[in-house]
């Protein structure tokens, strides 16, 4: 956990807003239409990534009209730090059988691709009818796997970001918008 003993301090570490709420709020829209279009009426379940994504996925949720259930695993590869730890450890798994499932995985950003390559295994493994990744944010440019999201609602350059679920230390998550971490 961050050592932050100020508001000010807290505040100060905020570097600068990259991407707003407003246009998150456009992007998710854009996003559960695209959904819907993919599935056609068919039930869904969205399943989560925790904790990054829970912010994205209850958009989503909202966004999306065809039926659909959630469920969540967490996976972490960030720790206390800013740098991927490079292991990706799965800390909570589904709890469920998936193979009736056409499932959408909700994932707050790809950076590396490990996170979501090991996942997709895993959960490709368990024969669902059908999986596909949406993802809030994408970072190409540190990608050490081949992997390229279904949908993506933002690319952006090499930068630590926090809010909107994203977080350093386990704050900044409840900012409304996207914004570059200042160590």
């Amino acid at each position: 956990m961050l050592d932050l003993k100020t508001k000010s301090e807290y505040e100060r570490r905020i570097k600068g807003v990259l991407i707003t709420e407003e246009e998150i709020a456009r992007e998710v829209k854009r996003a559960g239409a695209e959904i819907d279009k993919i599935y056609d009426g068919r039930p869904i379940l969205l399943v989560s990534i925790l904790k990054g994504s829970f912010v994205f996925l209850a958009d989503i949720c909202r966004a999306v009209s065809v039926p659909s259930e959630v469920a969540f695993m967490c996976a972490k590869s960030y720790y206390e730090g800013t740098v991927s730890s490079g292991v990706v450890k799965i800390t909570m798994d589904l709890d469920m059988d998936i193979s009736g499932y056409h499932v959408v995985i909700i994932e707050d950003i790809v950076d590396t691709g490990r996170t979501l390559s090991d996942i997709i295994r895993i959960l490709s493994a368990r024969n669902p009818l059908s999986m596909h990744v949406v993802t809030l944010l994408d970072k190409p440019s540190r990608r050490l796997v081949d992997f390229k999201a279904d949908i993506s609602l933002f690319t952006i350059p090499d930068r630590f970001v926090i809010g909107y679920g994203l977080d350093c230390g386990e704050y900044y998550r409840n900012l409304p918008y996207i914004a570059e971490y200042e160590e």
